[in-house]
């Protein structure tokens, strides 16, 4: 895959000196979950920047240290994992949520996971060493670190449960009540994979779905 690289380099005050909003889209992201205090929004200010990926292109491969967390302004993100020549989509997001590789951070280990860009995306990011800072120099932001990992938490259990019980009709009309936006942005093949299920099968479920409404409009 051949793709063109046109991402920011970082650097300080680079939210400031590329944008007339003074305020980050990091620090108001982060104001939604818990005040901070004015240093705290000075610091991401300064540091946090903006990055563009063109579709399909990659921003990070398996077995690299991922370099920061990225915030979804614009576009759609896919995690993935290799297994031979097959991809397993292990995670989809899309605009206002944040993206990264955590087994970069406290274990300091390689990237187990891909992340790919499905659409042209726009994002900001925050560096692995600042965001060490916050937590080192802002008490305010180990909470919000707290409450960001409880939701991603439950997310990861809720995508278990799905993985691991579920019918596979339930499996397709949870992700239609959780991520309806999502559904005519997204590739049916990585839907598919995302909910552990074949292209063949979401197929026909969809199709079923289909039939089953139109029968309902039509009465019958």
């Amino acid at each position: 895959m051949t793709t063109t690289t046109v991402n920011t380099t970082p650097g300080v005050e680079q939210w400031l000196s590329k944008n007339m909003n003074s305020e980050s889209p990091f620090t108001q992201y982060v104001k939604n979950i818990y005040p901070l205090s004015t240093a705290a929004q000075e610091f991401i200010n300064q540091k946090a920047y903006p990055s563009h990926y063109n579709k399909n292109e990659m921003l990070i491969a398996a077995g690299d240290m991922c370099k920061g967390i990225y915030l979804i302004r614009k576009g759609v993100l896919r995690s993935f994992i290799k297994e031979g020549q097959k991809e397993i989509t292990t995670w989809i997001s899309g605009e206002h949520e944040l993206a990264t590789c955590i087994t970069c951070y406290g274990l300091k280990q390689p990237a187990r996971e891909n992340i790919q860009a499905l659409e042209d995306c726009e994002l900001v990011v925050l560096s692995t060493e600042d965001l060490q800072y916050l937590y080192e120099h802002f008490p305010e932001s180990n909470i919000v670190g707290r409450k960001i990992l409880e939701k991603y938490y439950r997310d990861a259990e809720e995508r278990a449960f799905i993985a691991r019980l579920m019918e596979a009709t339930t499996k397709y009309k949870h992700f239609i009540a959780t991520k309806s936006d999502l559904l005519n942005r997204v590739p049916l093949k990585f839907i598919a994979s995302y909910l552990g299920m074949t292209l063949e099968t979401l197929s026909r479920i969809r199709s079923k779905l289909s039939r089953n409404m139109n029968d309902m409009e039509l009465g019958i």
